[in-house]
């Protein structure tokens, strides 16, 4: 799995998280590529709640 469908599933809209954070975007997809999904899920839980938050992916978007 890529960083960027792990947002897709996340229901985060990447490219708008890149383009608004794009130092930690590419933080994130960093770690994300060092270890496992759910090990990253569970180090970010509160973070990506707040992300996805600002970045809600919408339907039919990706």
């Amino acid at each position: 799995m890529t960083f960027e469908e792990y947002c897709i599933k996340k229901k985060i809209d990447s490219a708008a998280f890149f383009a608004h954070e794009p130092g930690r975007w590419q933080n994130w997809k960093e770690e994300f590529e060092q270890m496992h999904p759910n090990s990253f899920t569970e180090q970010k839980k509160f973070l990506i709640n707040e992300t996805r938050r600002k970045y809600l992916l919408q339907d039919g978007s990706k």
